[in-house]
């Protein structure tokens, strides 16, 4: 059985001893804030969407992010190049199907990633995964109108059949390969009254499974729950979400892993 507050602990300074460059393609609403939030975590961002220069790019990357958020044509076409070239390279890729559900294209576009790439990690909130699933997730714009319950065999169902891990994020995050099945129960409500947090959370997993590329699950489970006590953290201080990010950068870059160890809240089920 895993030790949780001291993988995530171990995890966590791993990331900061090597600085791992996180590839993103990335959405243009969150673009300065998930550079940042990797930049705290002790990671080393680049956002570079061109695909002219994405195989060359992704050469230097430990964990490549693709984000759907504000999608075109051109942008899927680079993901695709990109993920090809970074399963060549055996650099791990991370799926973040924003809005997923809402509409076709989205839908389409993230079905036709996992189809066309080999993915470590697909992270959504409830509605995209349990689309992605074909489970009728319900999603208005990129939020979800729809929450796992008592379906939790379906996700591992699904993550089982496509040979990825699946993280799922909400009041509890969900986070399973088919095997092995985590729970957890970090965070903070105000977390849903800032643009960007799911798509932050993403970057917290790609910074994590760059340095445990081997054990994926685990290394997105760390990440959450690291982000989710940051964000505990952040809130206590809060005056409300205009003073909550700043402060959330903050808990990320500072803390220690006396902290981490103490305060993250993973379990794992049977």
């Amino acid at each position: 059985m895993t030790n949780w507050p001291e993988k995530a602990s171990a995890l966590a300074g791993l990331v900061r001893e090597k600085r791992p460059m996180i590839h993103h393609l990335t959405n243009d609403v969150v673009t300065n804030l998930t550079a940042n939030v990797t930049l705290c975590l002790g990671a080393a961002p680049v956002m570079a969407p061109c695909q002219h220069e994405v195989e060359e790019m992704v050469n230097f990357a430990g964990a490549l992010l693709l984000n759907i958020g504000t999608l075109d044509d051109a942008l899927v076409q680079s993901m695709l190049t990109a993920g090809r070239k970074a399963n060549d390279l055996g650099v791990p890729v991370v799926l973040d199907p924003v809005g997923a559900g809402a509409t076709s294209l989205r839908t389409d576009a993230a079905k036709k990633i996992m189809a066309e790439v080999r993915l470590s990690v697909l992270r959504g909130n409830a509605g995209e995964v349990l689309t992605l699933a074909g489970a009728g997730g319900k999603v208005r714009g990129v939020d979800s109108q729809d929450a796992i319950g008592e379906r939790d065999s379906l996700v591992s169902d699904f993550a089982a059949q496509r040979g990825f891990t699946v993280a799922v994020t909400g009041p509890v995050d969900l986070v399973t390969n088919g095997r092995r099945m985590v729970k957890i129960s970090n965070g903070h409500p105000m977390l849903g009254q800032v643009t960007g947090m799911g798509c932050s959370s993403t970057a917290a997993v790609a910074a994590f499974l760059a340095v445990a590329p081997e054990e994926p699950c685990r290394a997105t489970a760390c990440a959450l729950a690291v982000f989710g006590l940051a964000a505990e953290r952040a809130a206590g201080r809060a005056g409300g979400p205009g003073t909550f990010v700043p402060l959330l950068l903050d808990d990320l870059a500072n803390m220690d892993a006396e902290a981490i160890r103490s305060g993250v809240r993973i379990e794992e089920t049977d």
